[in-house]
């Protein structure tokens, strides 16, 4: 704003000094108009184009600028009150209110129209008291006016710092709130799973034990025995994956989607003895790890829910790219969901696959389509560009 004011005053020199030229008593009266407007002009233009740098000046040095009011005393005397010149001088009384709040105006204000009907009295203008007072009455409205921008404006500061401030803590807030989601996600299918394994198996180990002793059959102890072994050492390996994963920077390495599907579809069959195809062109998906991940994820998520809850006979994974997205199927000939069943629902009763998978898709921009009709179709769309 400070910078203004002088832009705003060197407007005014420039619309009336030809007028003031050409009023001044020929000689030298006419050279000493010129002068006052010269070096009143100059100044004016050296802290218009060097505000950064004089404008703390002014700040910390109220003094500079009752030398900026020398030099427009200089031009009033010159001039002489009545001319357009002398509206200059009420840009003095507006910087000092914008800088040094209502009580720098109130001095300045003062301070210029003191000069103002000084120099009327000197040069002998015998005007109405009106006109007399015009000027100095609006350097004492001009300084006002400083003063009220400042507090404005020092207002908006205060607000905009506010709403910064509140932002930033709504946005540290949707952090965490996405870090818990994400961390509820990946224990949902990595750490959650393996242990809901390890509990069947051992309950089946449980069994096996509470038999007779002329049933007992040690082979089959042995075997569920080293199967709750193996998924306990799955669950510690999945639990040290998650920890390294929540503390290690993501990677932003490009993965090949359709080799990765592939093998989530091969290893998926062999665990689970559920064939799932996997069909893909031979180019290349390749996509950073923001988008892998969670697409593989919700592949994951998927196929067990195929396995665990649809008792299918088979799982087809299938790939295709648009000039615009990645789509990538998941189609099991299973039982499919209930009709009517909701996400919300789903969540209620403690099953939170499907909002798992929803979440990560939103995640990396995709949309996610599930259809129930002779079977379950997870339809994800990932945009490409």
């Amino acid at each position: 704003m400070g910078r203004q004011v002088f832009g705003f005053r060197l407007a005014m020199i420039a619309v009336a000094s030809p007028a003031a030229l050409l009023n001044a008593t020929p000689g030298l009266g006419t050279r000493l108009v010129g002068s006052a407007v010269v070096v009143t002009f100059m100044t004016s233009y050296v802290l218009f184009r060097d505000w950064q740098r004089f404008g703390p000046l002014l700040l910390r040095h109220p003094s500079l600028l009752a030398v900026d009011t020398l030099f427009g005393f200089l031009l009033l005397v010159s001039a002489g009150p009545d001319t357009t010149l002398a509206y200059v001088s009420v840009c003095t009384p507006l910087l000092a209110g914008l800088l040094y709040s209502w009580r720098g105006a109130a001095v300045f204000a003062s301070l210029q129209a003191l000069i103002l009907l000084a120099v009327s009295e000197t040069l002998k203008h015998h005007t109405a008291v009106a006109d007399s007072l015009l000027l100095p009455g609006l350097c004492v409205i001009t300084g006002a006016m400083g003063s009220a921008l400042r507090t404005l404006m020092l207002r908006f500061g205060a607000a905009g710092e506010a709403l910064t401030e509140a932002r930033t803590r709504l946005a540290a807030a949707e952090a965490v709130s996405a870090e818990r989601a994400r961390l509820a996600r990946e224990m949902h299918d990595s750490v959650t799973k393996t242990l809901h394994g390890v509990a069947l198996i051992a309950d089946g180990l449980a069994d096996s034990t509470a038999a007779s002793p002329d049933r007992l059959d040690p082979a089959l102890i042995r075997r569920q025995a080293e199967l709750v072994a193996t998924a306990a050492r799955r669950a510690v390996e999945e639990s040290r994956g998650l920890l390294t994963d929540l503390r290690a920077e993501q990677d932003s390495g490009a993965t090949d989607v359709g080799a990765e599907l592939e093998s989530l579809a091969t290893d998926f069959t062999t665990r689970t003895s559920l064939p799932a195809t996997y069909d893909g062109p031979a180019t290349r998906f390749p996509l950073t790890s923001a988008v892998s991940r969670p697409l593989l994820s919700i592949t994951a998520e998927a196929l067990e829910n195929a396995y665990r809850h649809a008792r299918a006979t088979r799982v087809d994974v299938r790939a295709e790219a648009t000039p615009t997205h990645l789509v990538v199927t998941i189609r099991d000939d299973g039982r499919g969901l209930p009709r009517g069943t909701t996400l919300e629902d789903l969540s209620r009763d403690g099953h939170f696959g499907l909002l798992g998978m929803t979440e990560r898709a939103a995640s990396m921009g995709a949309r996610l389509l599930l259809t129930s009709d002779e079977g379950t179709e997870v339809r994800v769309e990932v945009p490409l560009t």
